[in-house]
């Protein structure tokens, strides 16, 4: 799995959400940096675990702010959301009980939502929030 980086794609123009994006960027490659290390499996699912319950906290904060200014694509955001929540956390259960290379699948599922997600639907609310003066 190659490293996230941080570029214009990933910016949605919104402080608080680009925050905890590059949260979950640096989180994502720190997990890429111990499974290269061979870190033991039971840290490394650990910090997985961590890292799914901070995604679920952030999806949880970028709904409330589109809530909270009447984002009108916020019904399918959601959806999105639980959608790639259950995927994430489906490619955990595996990772944990698997060998390295189903962490190795896992952290890539994970970088390939992350950056589809980012890059694509919240760009959408980006522009849509600065568009009403949030940034």
């Amino acid at each position: 799995m190659s490293v996230l980086a941080w570029n214009h794609a990933c910016v949605v123009g919104v402080q608080a959400m680009d925050d905890q994006h590059g949260i979950l960027m640096d989180t994502l490659n720190e997990l890429r940096t111990q499974l290269a290390q061979g870190t033991d499996k039971r840290k490394m699912y650990e910090h997985l675990s961590r890292l799914v319950e901070f995604t679920g906290l952030h999806f949880d904060c970028e709904e409330r702010l589109l809530e909270r200014h009447g984002f009108p694509g916020l019904q399918q955001h959601r959806a999105d959301h639980r959608q790639m929540l259950q995927s994430i956390r489906d490619a955990v259960a595996r990772a944990e009980h698997g060998e390295n290379d189903d962490m190795h699948r896992a952290l890539g599922h994970l970088k390939r939502c992350f950056s589809a997600h980012v890059e694509g639907p919240d760009k959408h609310y980006g522009d849509w929030l600065n568009a009403r003066g949030i940034y």
